[in-house]
């Protein structure tokens, strides 16, 4: 019989991402670093004239950062020990937001932090990306966690069997995210890897490893 399939996200999720980028903004790129919510397309300011960076600008920003300072990334708390011990009884792959030349990259950040684990690619909802992954891995039960409601929204309609977990590690945004669980996108909504690691196995639980 197939192992069950978990498919996390990363940032936010495995690995700190927004504080290690306001840092690097304000120390080096001249741009100060306020998010409210998640709209980066408001967070972004330039220190000398306060003005907004233009979209292109937000998104060279975050292309700079993850090509140059991806080490800076530290893991969320208890994060490494909960998805090795997931391991043990189900596959586990990262389904990342980042483009597709950036992948081994993220596999190699993640090895570095004691994570080994299969790393996909996607641009846009995650929806059709974790279909693909489903079908290719043919799994017993899938389970899918990340940070943002719109990616559970997406899975949801195009894999409603999955168990979705809604999980931000970050204090900075999670508490001003939407709560995918409360607008019925996922099965439950957890922001700290003690508790989530009995949920998930509380899936797992009965199903052949």
């Amino acid at each position: 019989m197939s192992r069950p399939l978990i498919i996390s996200d990363c940032d936010e999720v495995l690995l700190h991402m927004v504080a290690h980028f306001k840092e690097w903004l304000e120390e080096s790129q001249g741009v100060d670093f306020n998010l409210d919510g998640a709209n980066f397309g408001e967070a972004l300011r330039w220190q000398n004239n306060g003005e907004l960076l233009e979209a292109s600008d937000v998104w060279k920003m975050l292309g700079g950062f993850f090509d140059t300072e991806m080490d800076r990334q530290k893991p969320i708390e208890g994060a490494v020990e909960a998805i090795n011990t997931l391991s043990e009884h189900a596959d586990v792959v990262i389904l990342t937001n980042l483009v597709d030349k950036r992948r081994d990259m993220r596999a190699e950040q993640l090895e570095a932090v004691g994570i080994k684990a299969p790393v996909f690619t996607n641009q846009g909802p995650k929806g059709p990306a974790l279909e693909k992954i489903v079908a290719e891995f043919a799994p017993s039960r899938a389970l899918f966690i990340d940070d943002l409601p719109q990616h559970h929204h997406s899975v949801s309609e195009t894999v409603p069997d999955a168990v979705r977990l809604h999980f931000c590690g970050e204090p900075m945004i999670a508490g001003s995210i939407d709560c995918a669980h409360k607008a019925g996108h996922a099965d439950a909504r957890i922001d700290r890897w003690a508790e989530a690691l009995p949920w998930l196995m509380d899936r797992l639980e009965g199903i052949p490893a």
